[in-house]
């Protein structure tokens, strides 16, 4: 599991990633980096460890700052990675499970409207993300020499070919 230690909020997923992770048959390799220099470190000692997947944790800057950089360190280790948002699987990664954008930005337009409508945001509840993403991209799967099951393919929300 790749995660950044700047970000306050991953802790708590390592941990849930990390006790989950035995009644399952697997063995977490926790890397972190919150920097380009400390990625490809990482991804060196993914290779050391002979490390099967890496599960990238939830973080903006995997996302904006060092998306590509990650997406060809997992194409030239070849090992394959799931990400948290869809556009990382649009943009090569092998597969993606999370929150849907759109969602959240529908959720925020209704609440700002309700804001605008005179409700105190204060008073207003809590959100938590209720729709979810599922995204395979095949074509990193071929790359990587590896078959995705027709069973897996008809649960995914969308498949890239």
């Amino acid at each position: 599991m790749l995660i950044n230690p700047a970000n306050p909020n991953i802790e708590s997923v390592t941990r849930a990633v990390e006790a989950e992770a035995p009644r399952i048959g697997l063995q977490i390799v926790v890397l972190k980096a919150s920097s380009a220099a400390e990625i490809k470190t990482a991804f060196g000692t993914l290779s050391q460890h002979k490390v099967q997947a890496v599960l990238v944790g939830g973080d903006a800057a995997f996302d904006t700052s060092w998306r590509d950089q990650i997406l060809a360190l997992t194409a030239r280790y070849a090992v394959p990675a799931m990400y948290n948002w869809r556009d990382i699987a649009l943009a090569g990664g092998l597969a993606s499970y999370g929150s849907s954008f759109a969602e959240g930005y529908r959720l925020a337009g209704i609440y700002t409207g309700r804001i605008l409508r005179g409700e105190r945001p204060a008073d207003l509840p809590v959100q938590q993300p209720t729709k979810f993403e599922f995204v395979i991209n095949l074509k990193t799967a071929k790359a990587l020499g590896l078959k995705i099951s027709n069973q897996m393919q008809l649960i995914a929300d969308e498949v890239i070919e």
